[in-house]
């Protein structure tokens, strides 16, 4: 299928088909300096790339083995993942009944019993409880067989290649590599109307182990549920706070879940350092990272589009400044080819890479091999409009093949007929970390157009 030029008033329309095992075999560097984490929020000096649930969620029906690889949120998980150049971990954390900090993602645990499913509430359970289920650590004791709802109701056994014990926040700060940070996700049922004192019992359980155990290593809470992302900062001014919005993806009956707009509002209001949003409301939206940045918050994303290199690119042109991973040696990969390429890989690798998230197909000088990374990438790019339209990027390739026999043109190109001149890779690159990605939005017109 040969692959077309995309508009931004066609991002919506592609974004929503990713496939979820999108990806390219493109690695982020971990900071020289780390990430300033005194109070008044991180001042980001690199692009932070952060592991989610470790080395990445676990989709149990997936045909990709590595999302079905270690079990997701565990301390197998977390030390894989430190073994590449990440800047922090993401995991989700919830609070037994009897106040243990726990990391598991859903609101509910299952298992089977004779042929019947029961499913208990993770704040409805003891300690001894929760560490029930699954492998055990004790040698010739068998845990619950574990089980998990898929979002289209079925019920899974919850296999993967590599299991590990379910483990607890404080096992967490004494078994992970100390220089890895922590995106430590507050996490809370939905459906559920919770009162500011179970709130505050709460957030205190946390951060009582925080405050014991976390010594020099990083961490940044974050939250979808806007009081509790509200009051761990009225609780502590020590760590920043991230508000986790969807983007107005999905609408709930609290408004300040519902849009990127709302959960600048919510951030500003309740003194929060950042937002960790949805990437395709970001791509939907372009021109509010420029009202974020203005605002002083950080910014970062989550979501599947982030295993795929070139939107990954996309964001660190546009001034995002991290992103949230499954595929974590995969995306540090490309992260550390695009961020600090020497001047031959910025002519050859990124140039390449640039060109592809722009349509421009000339030749194996930019396509690379057959069946390779970034033919995917023209997979993700090519779905098919229905209009017959190939865009301003068909034109930029002719005119570029007119002015130079070789892979990359000298010189900007600038034509009439072109809505935006797309100057070669290196001189806009160098200008975009001058400029430090004022316009986003023209950011994007330039890389999807």
């Amino acid at each position: 299928m040969a692959l077309k030029a995309v508009h931004v008033s066609d991002v919506p329309s592609i974004i929503d088909h990713v496939p979820e095992n999108a990806s390219l075999s493109l690695y982020s560097t971990r900071f020289a300096n780390g990430v300033d984490m005194s109070v008044g929020g991180p001042k980001s000096p690199k692009f932070l790339v952060i592991g989610h649930r470790g080395s990445g969620m676990n989709i149990l029906q997936s045909s990709d083995r590595r999302m079905r690889a270690i079990k997701e949120n565990s301390i197998m998980s977390f030390n894989a993942a430190s073994a590449f150049p990440l800047d922090f971990i993401e995991f989700d954390v919830q609070v037994t009944k009897d106040s243990c900090p726990v990391i598991f993602h859903d609101d509910f645990i299952l298992s089977a019993e004779n042929g019947t499913v029961f499913e208990k509430r993770i704040t409805d359970l003891y300690l001894s409880e929760f560490l029930a289920y699954g492998p055990q650590r004790e040698a010739g004791k068998e845990g619950k067989p574990l089980l998990r709802k898929s979002k289209d109701g079925k019920i899974l056994k919850w296999d993967v290649e590599q299991d590990d014990p379910l483990c607890t926040l404080q096992e967490a700060f004494q078994k992970v590599e100390p220089t890895l940070g922590f995106n430590i996700e507050l996490k809370f049922d939905d459906h559920i109307v919770y009162e500011q004192d179970y709130l505050t019992n709460v957030l205190q359980a946390i951060l009582k182990i925080v405050f014991e155990y976390a010594k020099d290593r990083p961490i940044i809470f974050s939250s979808f549920h806007p009081d509790a992302a509200q009051l761990v900062r009225k609780l502590q001014t020590i760590y920043p706070v991230y508000f986790l919005t969807n983007g107005g993806n999905e609408l709930y009956y609290d408004v300040r879940r519902n849009s990127l707009e709302e959960a600048l509002k919510h951030a500003l209001d309740s003194g929060l350092q950042g937002i960790v949003s949805e990437v395709k409301a970001i791509f939907r939206n372009p021109g509010v990272v420029s009202k974020i940045k203005e605002s002083k918050l950080s910014l970062v994303t989550y979501g599947k589009l982030n295993n795929v290199a070139e939107a990954v690119y996309m964001q660190h042109l546009m001034g995002i400044e991290g992103v949230i991973v499954d595929l974590v040696q995969e995306i540090t990969q490309a992260v550390s080819d695009m961020i600090k390429p020497s001047r031959w890989q910025r002519r050859k690798g990124l140039g390449r890479l640039r060109r592809t998230a722009l349509g421009l197909r000339g030749g194996s000088t930019f396509v690379g091999k057959k069946g390779g990374p970034f033919e995917k990438m023209d997979v993700f790019l090519s779905e098919e409009r229905g209009d017959g339209k190939i865009g301003g990027a068909h034109l930029v390739e002719m005119e570029r093949r007119k002015r130079s026999s070789f892979g990359i043109a000298k010189t900007p190109i600038s034509h009439s007929s072109l809505h935006t001149s797309v100057p070669d890779f290196p001189q806009f690159y160098s200008h975009q970390q001058e400029q430090k990605h004022d316009h986003p939005a023209q950011c994007m017109q330039l890389l999807i157009t």
